[in-house]
């Protein structure tokens, strides 16, 4: 006897640090592993730390570093797997070349910004980053003094300073049962 296997998918959380992403990740994988969903969460700050680590900060190693995940992701989505993917991911072309790989597997993918202006964003300041940059004693701070690409076209916006973390993750859930995928 064969069982159906579960559809998979990549939900690629992107946004500047302290957007957000990590927060509603957590919030929409434990609805979804509560009704009962294989999910795992990618968490960008997680995968720096074993999977990339010594990679720098620099446009080729953000790019490495985001092709890594990216490959993990598609191979945990192909699988029947509900990946959710916070990481800041800058670069539009690092992302658009997920995008691709997922596209060439015919793996769904979403990519939902995360769209919290910089202001609330250095508000939060939840790893400190935003006042060691004002201090002087960082740079390269995505979105302040390095470059952030927001998405042109991404499946979801997400204006968190105008909804809690929960709404948040409820909106994603959302599009996924709209795609049929929960």
């Amino acid at each position: 006897m064969t069982t159906a296997r579960a559809q998979g998918a990549t939900i690629w959380l992107t946004g500047l640090p302290s957007a957000g992403k990590t927060t509603i990740a957590r919030g929409l994988a434990g609805r979804l592993r509560t009704e009962g969903h294989r999910v795992e969460v990618l968490d960008g700050d997680e995968i720096r730390r074993f999977l990339s680590a010594g990679l720098g900060f620099s446009r080729e190693d953000r790019n490495t570093n985001v092709q890594r995940i990216g490959l993990v992701a598609e191979v945990l989505a192909r699988n029947g797997v509900l990946t959710v993917v916070p990481v800041i991911a800058p670069y539009a072309d690092s992302r658009e070349a997920v995008r691709k790989r997922h596209q060439s597997s015919d793996t769904p993918y979403f990519e939902v910004h995360v769209a919290t202006p910089v202001e609330v964003c250095s508000d939060r300041d939840v790893k400190g980053l935003y006042a060691r940059q004002a201090a002087g004693q960082l740079t390269g701070l995505t979105g302040v003094d390095d470059p952030y690409e927001p998405p042109v076209d991404p499946d979801l916006v997400l204006e968190t300073q105008h909804q809690t973390p929960q709404q948040s993750a409820d909106a994603v859930y959302a599009m996924l049962a709209a795609r049929g995928l929960v």
